[in-house]
């Protein structure tokens, strides 16, 4: 069995208990498939975790709590090796669950719930050195009513999985599928890169690489698009034009690009540096601050043409970059909320 397929068994126990939320089978899958000191680093507010014990215990235990029939959802697994020689596995779906109890100051709903994450997983030597983890918490906040920032220029909803359903990447591994899949996606962003330094829209050449029913699946707080119009009006034009000098600077920052098949990815910690002048973004005053951002994202190539991509972006981090505690606006725009646990009766009483 080639490499890339043995990663994926081997994070698969792990993805299976937390299907079934069993705690000791997911204390156990992540002491087998992890080193001792493997490095967790996950969105804002949760930080940079040591250990799985302290993963467990700070991450995934709060949120059961929160959720008591916590179930993981995956729609995409696939996995390849860096430009730096490093292996990864990249993962993407849902967190899903009844919201009886408060999480991160976030109200309970007694309702379904759904969170979207985005899980990179870096081998050496069969084990688990780092995760770079980015979870959708303001998605959880809208569905409770309890955002305390502007609304989202795009669409939001329950982003979807593969359209073409095939997300769950098997063996075995084909290094030039992956590798063209790849090469695809960098190339692309070097285009998007010439925008607005080199030129107009037009530099991007986005009909050469985009689908004409592209969907964009955007974090929650930008929200998603469809076609190239879409992507451009809900998405990039105010990001420019917030944002000009996006791309130009890439000291401090660090890339992780793979492939596998038709699918392709990336990671960094951060991976974009830009400075907020004119107008603002998403809210947030122009205040000439140089701020990075952390994105973990997928794209689908469906006859040589990009056909989805899921963005997940730490949007808390860049509000808290540039001033604005989102968790403490949080607080105050939920002081009168009741914070406590919801008792919801079965439903098969007499």
């Amino acid at each position: 069995m080639d490499r890339h397929t043995h990663h994926k068994h081997l994070i698969a126990p792990l993805r299976a208990a937390l299907y079934d939320f069993s705690e000791l089978e997911i204390r156990a899958a992540l002491e087998a498939v992890c080193a001792p000191n493997a490095v967790f680093r996950l969105a804002h507010p949760l930080g940079v975790l040591t250990g799985t014990e302290a993963y467990f215990d700070e991450a995934i235990a709060p949120l059961a709590q929160a959720w008591p029939d916590l179930e993981r959802r995956d729609t995409i697994v696939m996995a390849g090796t860096d430009g730096d020689g490093g292996d990864w596995v990249g993962c993407g779906g849902y967190y899903v669950g009844v919201s009886l109890g408060p999480w991160l100051g976030i109200p309970p709903t007694g309702h379904i719930i759904h969170m979207r994450f985005h899980e990179f997983y870096r081998f050496v030597d069969g084990k688990v050195v780092e995760m770079q983890s980015l979870w959708d918490i303001p998605e959880v906040m809208m569905q409770a009513d309890a955002w305390p920032m502007p609304p989202s220029l795009g669409r939001e909803w329950h982003i979807p999985s593969p359209a073409s359903q095939d997300g769950l990447v098997p063996g075995p591994y084909d290094d030039q599928a992956g590798e063209a899949t790849k090469r695809l996606i960098v190339d692309m962003l070097e285009h998007m890169k010439r925008h607005p330094s080199q030129g107009g829209p037009q530099v991007m050449e986005m009909e050469r690489f985009w689908h004409p029913k592209l969907s964009w699946y955007g974090p929650s707080g930008i929200g998603s698009g469809r076609g190239i119009a879409g992507f451009r009006h809900w998405h990039q034009i105010p990001f420019l034009n917030a944002m000009p000098d996006r791309g130009k600077e890439r000291a401090q920052l660090t890339y992780h690009f793979f492939g596998d098949q038709n699918y392709a990815a990336v990671t960094g910690w951060p991976n974009m540096v830009q400075t907020l002048t004119n107008d603002g973004w998403l809210g947030i005053a122009p205040a000439g601050t140089k701020f990075f951002m952390k994105s973990l994202d997928f794209w689908r190539i469906e006859s040589g043409l990009i056909r989805e991509n899921w963005v997940m972006v730490d949007i808390l981090d860049a509000y808290r970059q540039l001033g604005v505690d989102v968790m403490a606006r949080l607080g105050e725009f939920n002081k009168a909320r009741n914070l406590g646990r919801i008792a919801l009766p079965s439903g098969m009483e007499a």
